[in-house]
C-alpha cells in the first residue's frame, strides 16, 4: 500500500464549497448573505457543488489537477465539521447526483478530488447522540459516546460536561472510536465515498483518536476500496510517526508554511530557514516527504496576503518557494487572486468573481508557476540540496535536481538588488554555458565555474 503515483504530481486547490461559486439557487437556503458581505460564523453565502463544476474551466485555466473539499456531508454550520449525516451530502450544496457530476467532470479533465473527513467528533443532529439526547440513559447508543453523567444536556450556556467533546464545545460530541459499532459506521462511510468517486481523505484532527489501531484500519479500508487513494493527515507539527503503513501517505505540512512565512516576515535569517527546510524534509521517509500537502494557507488560518502586509512581492515570493519546495503545493482559493483575511472566519470570505477585483500579476504568476512545475519533473519529483545562503544579503539558492535535470531556485529577500555569484562547477555547469531564468526570459552565464546573477529586491529565480 505505497504512497499513490499521481500525488508527487499533484497541485491542489482548496475550496471552501459555501464560499466558491453559486450555481443552484434552489438549492440556497433562507437568510443567504450578500455574496460580498464580510463573513461571519454563522451565516451562508449560497456556493455549492454545482458552482464547482460551472467554475471548472477557472480551475484548468489556472492549471490545478487535484482538488480539496472542505465537509460536504449534512450538518447545520457553514463550516459542516459538524456532521449530523455522513452518508449525505448536505442539502445547501446539492445531492449525490451532483457529487458524482463534479467527480465525472473532475475525472474527464484529470483532476481529483479528496474529501475532508471528520471522524474524530460529529454533530449534536447525528442521530446516535440525538438518540441519547431523546432516551438519556437507556439509548442504545449511550456507548457511541463517552458519557460522563445523566441527564445529558447538549443546549444550555457553558462547556460540556455531560461528555466527552472536542475542545469541550457541545456541539461537537466526540465518537468513541474503542466501540465495534463506531467503527463499523465510520469505516463504511470512509468506503462509501470512495466507491462514489472520491480520491481520498484529508482528516481532521486525526490525532485527537486516542485508538492508534482506528487508522491502520481506516487505512485498510480505504486502500481496498482503491488503492490509488491519497490519506492526508492534519498534523500541525513534524511528526514523522504520522505517516507509513499504519497512517497516512502525506500531512498538511504546516511547518513548511511557517517557515516560508517567518523568512519573508524577517523572523528567520536564511540560514534558519535554510537548515528549518532541510530539516523537515530529513525527517520523512523519501515517499512520504515528497507526498505532503503544502499550503501557505487554509480554513484554519489567516490569509497569505494579510500576513504578508498586503504586499505583492513576498506573496509572489513566498509562492515561488512553495511551488518549489518538495511535496504538493495547495492554493488556498482566492489567494491566487490576492484575497485578503484574517483569522477565522475572515480568512472564510467568498470568492469574487468580478475579475476586475482581481490582482491579475498573483493571477498570472500562480498560473505560470503551475505550468512550469507541471513541465519539470525536477520539481516534482527532485532531491533538494542547499548551494547558497548570506545571511547579510537574505539571500538563498538551493537545487531540485531528478536525473540529468537541475534546476537551480535562488532567492533575493532584500529590500536591494543583490549580485549573486553562485557556485555551479559541481552541478556539471561548465564555462560558457547559457542558464535561463524559467520565471522571465532573462539569461546569465557561467564563467569561472560561477554564475552571476542579479536578482531584483523580494524576488526570486528558477535557473536551468
Amino acid at each position: 500500500m505505497s504512497v499513490p503515483f499521481w500525488v508527487e504530481d499533484a497541485i491542489f486547490y482548496q475550496i471552501f464549497p459555501d464560499r466558491f461559486a453559486n450555481g443552484d439557487l434552489s438549492s440556497d437556503p433562507l437568510y443567504l448573505r450578500s455574496w460580498n458581505a464580510p463573513p461571519t460564523r454563522y451565516d451562508f453565502y449560497g456556493g455549492d457543488l454545482r458552482g464547482i463544476i460551472q467554475k471548472f474551466d477557472y480551475l484548468l485555466d489556472l492549471g490545478i489537477n487535484a482538488i480539496y473539499l472542505n465537509p460536504i456531508f449534512q450538518a447545520s454550520s457553514n463550516h459542516r465539521y459538524n456532521a449530523t449525516d455522513y452518508y449525505k451530502i448536505d442539502d445547501k450544496l446539492g445531492d449525490l447526483r451532483d457529487f458524482k457530476a463534479l467527480v465525472e467532470v473532475a475525472h474527464q479533465n484529470g483532476v481529483r478530488i479528496i474529501l475532508d473527513g471528520v471522524f474524530n467528533h460529529c454533530g449534536r443532529g447525528f442521530f446516535a447522540f440525538n438518540d441519547i439526547l431523546e432516551n438519556q440513559e437507556y439509548s442504545p447508543y449511550r456507548d457511541w459516546f463517552t458519557i460522563q453523567r445523566f441527564p445529558v444536556d447538549a443546549y444550555s450556556a457553558g462547556e460540556a460536561r455531560d461528555y466527552l467533546a472536542w475542545w469541550r464545545n457541545k456541539s461537537l460530541p466526540k465518537f468513541n472510536t474503542s466501540n465495534p459499532q463506531v467503527r463499523k459506521y465510520l469505516m463504511g462511510v470512509a468506503r462509501y465515498w470512495i466507491e462514489q468517486g472520491a480520491d481520498g481523505w484529508r482528516l481532521d484532527v486525526p490525532n485527537e483518536i486516542a485508538d492508534d489501531t482506528f487508522w491502520a484500519e481506516f487505512r485498510q479500508v480505504v486502500k481496498s476500496a482503491n488503492p490509488d487513494a491519497y490519506l492526508l493527515g492534519e498534523i500541525w507539527n513534524v511528526q514523522p510517526e504520522w505517516v507509513g503503513e499504519e497512517h497516512f501517505d502525506g500531512l498538511m505540512n504546516y511547518p513548511v508554511k511557517d517557515a516560508i512565512l517567518g523568512f519573508l516576515t524577517d523572523k528567520l535569517k536564511a540560514s534558519a530557514f535554510t537548515d528549518v527546510m532541510e530539516k523537515i524534509l530529513s525527517m520523512y521517509p523519501h515517499e512520504n516527504g515528497y507526498a505532503m500537502y503544502v499550503p501557505l494557507g487554509s480554513h484554519d488560518t489567516e490569509r497569505v496576503k494579510t500576513i504578508l502586509g498586503s504586499d505583492i512581492k513576498k506573496v509572489m515570493l513566498a509562492m515561488l518557494l512553495q511551488f518549489a519546495y518538495p511535496g504538493s503545493p495547495g492554493i488556498y482559493y482566492g489567494d491566487e487572486i490576492g484575497l485578503e483575511g484574517g483569522k477565522d472566519p475572515d480568512c472564510r470570505r467568498s470568492f469574487p468573481w468580478e475579475a476586475t477585483s482581481w490582482n491579475s500579476e498573483l493571477h498570472d504568476w500562480v498560473k505560470k508557476l503551475v505550468g512550469l512545475r507541471k513541465r519539470s519533473p525536477a520539481l516534482r519529483r527532485g532531491n533538494m540540496q542547499r548551494i547558497l545562503v548570506d545571511d547579510a544579503r537574505s539571500c538563498c539558492a538551493f537545487l531540485r535536481q531528478l536525473g540529468e535535470e537541475r534546476l537551480l531556485v535562488v532567492v533575493n529577500n532584500s529590500s536591494s538588488r543583490r549580485q549573486i555569484h553562485l557556485p555551479v562547477r559541481k552541478l556539471g555547469w561548465k564555462d560558457g554555458l547559457i542558464i535561463h531564468n524559467l520565471l522571465d526570459s532573462s539569461e546569465a552565464t557561467v564563467s569561472g565555474g560561477s554564475l552571476l546573477v542579479s536578482v531584483p529586491p523580494v524576488s526570486g529565480m528558477w535557473l536551468q
